[in-house]
């Protein structure tokens, strides 16, 4: 049997770019598969998810920390709202500019409107670009009359 060398170092060739290649294909789909597909804008869970009651005309404020996880600076919209089946507060947008590892806290203010009903519970969304995150933070509309008794006499 006679191996032509010319020949064989050609398949060879062949045999290792056509490897090469599949090399590179495997750490291209490796890198989407693990690599953050989403936003490198992070939030700062730095409290307990919580309920917080407040009655319709009621304030209130929503602060929220921002990380940029990137490795380059980034730009966001952001807004807020709180939203229910009924009714919604919706914040007012704003830019957030973040080089990589900075944070910063926004703050939203609004009030709870009159439409909201007794009882029912508002959801905190937060809203970027293209994405949102619905938080565990949650407006419970209570009644904002309250009765005392002022004075009593029997006779």
């Amino acid at each position: 049997m006679k191996i032509d060398l010319k020949e064989f170092k050609g398949e060879m060739a062949k045999k290792y770019v056509l490897l090469f290649l599949v090399a590179v294909l495997v750490v291209v789909a490796l890198s989407f598969s693990v690599g953050d597909t989403d936003s490198s804008l992070v939030f700062a869970h730095n409290q307990k998810d919580c309920v917080v009651d407040k009655a319709v005309g009621d304030d209130f404020a929503v602060q929220i920390t921002f990380q940029n996880v990137g490795k380059t600076e980034g730009t966001w919209s952001i807004n807020i709202a709180f939203e229910d089946e009924v009714w919604y507060q919706v914040g007012t947008p704003q830019n957030l500019t973040l080089g990589p590892g900075q944070t910063k806290t926004l703050t939203w203010n609004g009030v709870v409107p009159a439409n909201a009903t007794v009882g029912s519970m508002a959801r905190l969304v937060v809203y970027y670009d293209d994405g949102f995150e619905a938080l565990n933070w949650w407006i419970h509309v209570v009644l904002g009359a309250e009765l005392t008794i002022k004075s009593s006499r029997v006779k």
